[in-house]
């Protein structure tokens, strides 16, 4: 055991040598690795790491160390605000780095991999709640299973569908569902149906709608999608059906003999949502007409632009269609940032981080008291309700869960409650499981992000810069930025104290028009020609012209720079908006008054605040530098 612990010290110690503390404050250390890594983020260029641009950096990380000394030792670190703010840095910088981020990529692959085909099945549906009790998913369970033994003793299908399946579409149409593709159908009933081939009977698969038992019908390569036009008779109450099927053909007959689509589509189409686009419908894929299958199938039979289909009958009347384009499925690169965004939006990424976490569960040995678990959901329940102040009573030190041997707590949990429930509404349906399924998955995500940081020093450094971040931003809100915005007295001596700073040359006393049309400034500039200020006003307030007066120099704003800088009225253009400048007069170089100044005074005094309060800090935290590891340190970033 000694010799362990002596050889554990020399590994320390080597490692030590290896990457030497550059400097240490309030006697924390800071390695060179550290600092090498923050340098090249803020210095990518290596012609920048001269040991001068060392040094200067060094002073700057001096004043950011003393910063976040004195933000760790008033414990901004553990109020609410800070822990919930860190928290979303964190679960979504672990997105990048952990497999879960992996998951959507795969996700996003194999779903399009999924939309090069199309599958025709059919299906009898068991229903059952998503919610249903454990007797009630048995009894649906036995259920599917007796209908699937009927199935593979070789009873018609179709005819089981329509005596025995919940779905009630399948009494008309006997469980067929037609052709579909990917992100039609629920995901397990999706990808059920992709891991069979035609004949196959696959099932029972549970979704939310109850379990499912398919019959694939067919597979084929994916169609893409068409785009077409269509005149449409609607067949009505009261209305003579041979009529309507006579005009139709007549319709036909006409567009044959060079009539134009678009002149029949204007007189004759009672489809309104399309007619005043020509008749002309938004592209569908497979499936998307599943309502009106027999449009599907002529939309998807013709084959070249222009082609006519013979008129045909739909459940919503008659029609003729027009093939207008086919477009066939975009490469991966142009369609994977919409399928990414709606399969973070999907089951699928459910079920997949579902299995991520079991497959964590299993590796890092998790456990759980279930006992404490049943109770300690009630208390949640609770604390959840802004009626209900009093929690039932636990021992916030029991052990509720374990991973890789690490304890979480109950204590643990109902301060996770805490920071994350939502105080302005009553707490929705399951909640308190929600939460406690996160929590769950937060203990065993911490556990894999501790192996990471071993493996990833990037990483690790990524999350620690994150957490100072938030730090530097509270203490430096709390200690300068509103401490100088506050005191006016403070600000007005500065001013006072350092007048000479603020001066001005020359500048025009003016008032900017702008405008999208350069004929509206030509309109205003003969309202204020004729120095008729209500007209030009009503004018610029009717056409919602925009104006910036006051005192401008000429580098204020582009459109100055190549005015002629005396009174007068200047028409301009400048990247596609029109300008009217109506420079009043030219004021002489001088100093700035307190409100002329009072942005920059008060970043000035800003400065002067924080400069005090760095100095304080200093004498506060004792900070050293070790020539060793600014050298090294020197030498590390020219590699």
């Amino acid at each position: 055991m000694i010799r362990l612990i002596i050889l554990l010290l020399a590994a320390i110690q080597a490692f030590a040598q290896k990457n030497p503390a550059v400097l240490s404050v309030n006697g924390k250390d800071i390695p060179a690795d550290e600092l090498a890594y923050l340098f090249r983020k803020n210095y990518p260029e290596a012609r920048e790491h001269s040991p001068q641009k060392v040094n200067d950096y060094l002073k700057l990380y001096i004043r950011f160390r003393l910063k976040v000394e004195e933000a760790l030792n008033r414990s901004l670190d553990t109020t609410l605000q800070f822990r919930r703010e860190f928290a979303t840095y964190r679960e979504e910088l672990r997105k990048t780095y952990l497999r879960e981020d992996k998951l959507t990529d795969s996700l996003v692959r194999l779903t399009y991999e999924r939309l090069k085909e199309e599958i025709s099945a059919s299906h009898i549906l068991v229903a059952l709640q998503p919610d249903a009790s454990p007797d009630d998913t048995l009894k649906a369970w036995q259920r599917a299973q007796d209908v699937l033994a009927r199935v593979r003793r070789g009873e018609a299908f179709d005819r089981l569908a329509r005596e025995l399946s919940d779905d009630p579409s399948a009494r008309n149409n006997g469980g067929h569902l037609g052709y579909f593709t990917a992100l039609q159908m629920v995901y397990p009933f999706e990808t059920a149906a992709w891991s069979g081939k035609p004949g196959d009977v696959v099932g029972p698969v549970r979704t939310r709608f109850g379990y499912h038992i398919l019959k694939i019908e067919d597979r084929k390569p994916a169609r893409g999608e068409v785009e077409v036009s269509h005149i449409m008779l609607r067949t009505l109450p009261g209305r003579d059906e041979t009529q309507t099927r006579n005009l139709i053909f007549e319709i036909y007959d006409q567009l044959k003999a060079g009539v134009p689509w678009n002149d029949l589509c204007a007189r004759y189409s009672e489809d309104l949502n399309s007619k005043s686009n020509n008749c002309r419908l938004r592209p569908f894929g497979v499936g998307a007409m599943a309502q009106v299958p027999e449009f599907d199938a002529v939309a998807f039979s013709l084959q070249s632009p222009g082609d006519l289909s013979d008129p045909f009958k739909t459940a919503y009347g008659w029609h003729i269609v027009r093939l207008e384009k086919k477009i066939p499925l975009p490469p991966f690169e142009q369609l994977e940032s919409s399928l990414r965004s709606r399969v973070v939006r999907d089951e699928r990424l459910q079920a997949a981080r579902a299995a991520y976490y079991s497959k964590l569960k299993r590796q890092y040995g998790f456990s759980e008291n279930q006992e404490l678990k049943r109770k300690l959901l009630v208390v949640a329940d609770t604390l959840l309700k802004k009626d209900a102040p009093n929690l039932p009573f636990y021992n916030p030190g029991e052990t509720l869960l374990s991973v890789a041997g690490k304890i979480h707590t109950a204590g643990q949990f109902i301060d996770f409650v805490k920071m994350n429930r939502q105080t302005s509404t009553r707490p929705a349906p399951g909640q308190s499981n929600q939460l406690y399924n996160r929590f769950v998955e937060n203990a065993l995500a911490e556990q894999a992000e501790q192996e990471l940081m071993q493996q990833k020093t990037d990483y690790r450094f990524l999350l620690k810069e994150y957490y100072e971040g938030i730090l530097l931003f509270d203490i430096m809100e709390k200690e300068v930025w509103n401490r100088a915005a506050t005191d006016s007295a403070g600000l007005r001596a500065f001013f006072e104290a350092n007048r000479a700073r603020y001066h001005a040359g020359e500048r025009a006393q003016a008032v900017i028009y702008s405008a999208s049309q350069a004929d509206l400034l030509a309109t205003l500039k003969g309202y204020l020609e004729q120095r008729d200020t209500a007209g030009a006003a009503q004018f610029v307030q009717e056409k919602r012209i925009r104006t910036d007066a006051g005192k401008f120099q000429r580098t204020d704003r582009p459109v100055l720079h190549n005015l002629t800088w005396r009174p007068g009225l200047y028409q301009a253009e400048n990247n596609g908006m029109y300008y009217l400048v109506h420079i009043l007069q030219i004021l002489p170089p001088g100093l700035l008054s307190f409100e002329e100044a009072k942005i920059s005074v008060l970043s000035d005094y800003q400065q002067e605040v924080e400069d005090q309060w760095v100095a304080d800090l200093q004498k506060k935290y004792p900070v050293k530098v070790y020539e060793k590891g600014r050298k090294y340190l020197v030498r590390l970033l020219r590699r």
